[in-house]
């Protein structure tokens, strides 16, 4: 199933989301976050394409919130979760960094996650129990791990809803570089390729973390809450992320990020 996806998700970017690169409209959703042509059309493929594959329920940011819960309550036994463009912003900015996520959710937890950059030709996949690669090439990519004073940390500091923990971040911070690009499958899949070394994020929807939360997990990374360290007992539709591919930086990463809250 997993070839077929990946093969779907990079059809649907060259048919549906690059041809509309850089040309698009966009409105703003009642959230405030953008919404494009592009967006719709990826969404639309997407849904047709998949259920021919496996015939679930479907959750996607594309949809209104009421339906989004519906389709979580009915597709308790098979969901697909997908963010068409996740980095609307970027993507309708010209930035290149925005991407396709896709996951197959059984009983609440993700069991395939596939994430494509179609700037990159990046596809980043993994299956439950069967690792996490990037175009064929199992991760992490990485092998020399910093310490955390030599570590570089992908943070978004807009969403953290704790002035004491921004403050520490940008006046204490335990590691050496932050970077924030605005594309949350991606920072998860650039963590667990070794790229970024720490993670956090203040909160996330369902369909930022669906896909990328399997691929870390996969790679061999940790991940929690601010509040729980079982990172599925966090809020379903607004979850929070300490993450570390490392798993001795992991555990300073986590709990230093605690202290700070």
């Amino acid at each position: 199933m997993i070839k077929t996806v990946i093969a779907v998700v990079r059809e649907v970017a060259k048919q549906e989301i690059m041809p509309r690169y850089l040309k698009v409209a966009h409105h703003h959703k009642s959230d405030g976050s953008l919404c494009t042509e592009a967006d719709i059309a990826a969404q639309n493929a997407l849904v047709r394409k998949l259920q021919k594959i496996y015939p679930g329920t479907i959750v996607s940011e594309e949809i209104s919130e009421r339906q989004q819960t519906d389709q979580w309550i009915a597709g308790d036994a098979g969901l697909w979760c997908i963010d068409p463009i996740d980095g609307t912003t970027n993507f309708v900015n010209g930035l290149p960094y925005f991407a396709v996520s896709v996951a197959l959710m059984r009983h609440g937890r993700s069991v395939l996650g596939v994430v494509y950059d179609p700037v990159a030709d990046e596809a980043f996949y993994a299956e439950k129990g069967k690792g996490a690669y990037l175009n064929g090439k199992k991760l992490p990519i990485k092998g020399y791990t910093p310490t955390l004073g030599d570590a570089m940390a992908s943070v978004d500091l807009k969403r953290l809803n704790s002035d004491k923990l921004g403050t520490a971040i940008s006046t204490v911070p335990p590691f050496s570089s932050q970077r924030n690009y605005g594309a949350c499958a991606l920072e998860w899949c650039f963590t667990a390729a070794g790229r970024f070394d720490l993670y956090l994020h203040g909160g996330q929807k369902l369909w930022d973390y669906a896909a990328g939360c399997l691929i870390l997990e996969e790679a061999g990374g940790h991940m929690c809450g601010f509040e729980q360290d079982d990172f599925w007992k966090e809020p379903l539709w607004q979850r929070s992320i300490i993450a570390a591919l490392n798993p001795s930086l992991y555990v300073q990463w986590r709990d230093w990020v605690r202290l700070h809250r």
